[in-house]
Order: structure tokens, then sequence, then C-alpha cells
């Protein structure tokens, strides 16, 4: 199976013209008894910047010491606040407040489906294209570290893993990308599934 290199004119075109996917059903069942009316709104940013040999995707370290998910490779994003307006925005001032991309470098494209999280967040991932001349201003109390991944690779079926566990006698599903001393799982693992599926790069 052959790879094609992405580029935003593919990406735009997969991402635009294709329903996005729901999100694996084993990977929600920890989940299924929740209603999305009852839980906090938040966003993160999927951010893909332009690069010579294709796009990348910026994902953060967030920092040891944070009482959710410390220390796990995420989307920059955060809660939504009344100021915020839209989720959109959210996403945009969570970026610029975590990372330092302003709101001049960020070009939606669009969002996936509403994910819900076991800490009890409903979390509308925002699809975007970042300035590929974007300078990081990292905030040390919510992010340790900023970087970029190649799409082609988060983006490949191939360096996905998946493992079945029985929670209360029902099948859940956790997914996992290692990228050299990262490991990308839980809620971006399973967000980056869906991406996989709605952007097939394979010929």
């Amino acid at each position: 199976m052959e790879i094609i290199t992405l580029n935003k004119n593919q990406l735009m075109q997969s991402f635009l013209l294709t329903m996005p996917p729901e999100y694996h059903a084993q990977s929600l069942h920890r989940v299924s008894h929740l209603s999305p009316d009852a839980l906090r709104k938040a966003s993160v940013l999927v951010g893909f910047v332009e690069r010579e040999n294709g796009l990348n995707i910026i994902l953060t370290k967030r920092a040891a010491h944070l009482k959710h998910h410390p220390g796990q490779i995420s989307f920059p994003g955060g809660k939504y606040e009344e100021s915020d307006g839209s989720l959109y925005q959210t996403a945009k001032r969570e970026a610029q407040e975590e990372i330092g991309v302003s709101d001049s470098e960020i070009e939606i494209l669009g969002q996936l489906p509403e994910l819900l999280t076991v800490s009890h967040f409903a979390v509308t991932p925002v699809v975007a294209f970042i300035d590929a001349n974007y300078k990081t201003c990292i905030d040390r109390n919510e992010v340790e570290e900023v970087f970029e991944i190649p799409a082609n690779y988060l983006l490949d079926q191939r360096k996905l893993y998946s493992s079945t566990f029985q929670i209360q006698n029902r099948p859940h599903r956790v997914f996992a990308i290692p990228y050299k001393h990262h490991f990308i799982w839980g809620m971006t693992a399973q967000i980056l599934q869906a991406l996989q599926k709605h952007i097939n790069l394979s010929l």
C-alpha cells in the first residue's frame, strides 16, 4: 500500500468533500451513559502546518503538574468560556494562551464530531491550517513542549495500534500511536483515528 504525501489542497478536498466518520464504537463505551448536554463544552485545535515535505500536525506535551491528563500528548485546547462566543474561538484562544499561536495565524477548515470524555467534557476538534511562520510562546503552567509530527505518519493507519479491555463486561478499545520518544493515546489518538478514516491517504 502506497501512501500519498498530503498537501494543503488534498487535505481541503478530502476533509470538505467527505462526511466525517463516527468515532470507533468500542472507544465510546465508557462514556455511553453520559449526556452531552450535562457536560462542560471544550474544543481542541488540530493544526496543520504546510512544510516543504508536506503537512505537519502541531501537538503539545501537557505539563506534569496538571490535574487532568498530566504529561500526555495532546492538541492545544481547553474549556469553552462565555466570552468566546463559539467553540472555534475557544480553540483559537487556547492555542494563543498555551503555545502563542495568534488568531491571525489560524485558518479554520472545519470540525470533527463532538467527543465525550471520561473527565466529563464534550470536546469538539477544530481542524485548521496554521501559518508556517508561527512562533511559539509556551505557557509553562499548561504545556511542557510543542512539536510537529508529519501528517503522513499520524494519518497512516499502519502506525495506529489498539487494545481492547473488558470494563464492566463491555469491550473498551484504546488507540495509540508511538512516534520517536512520544506515545500518543487517549482522546488525542481517538481523534487521529477518526481523521485517518476521514482522510484516506492510501492508494
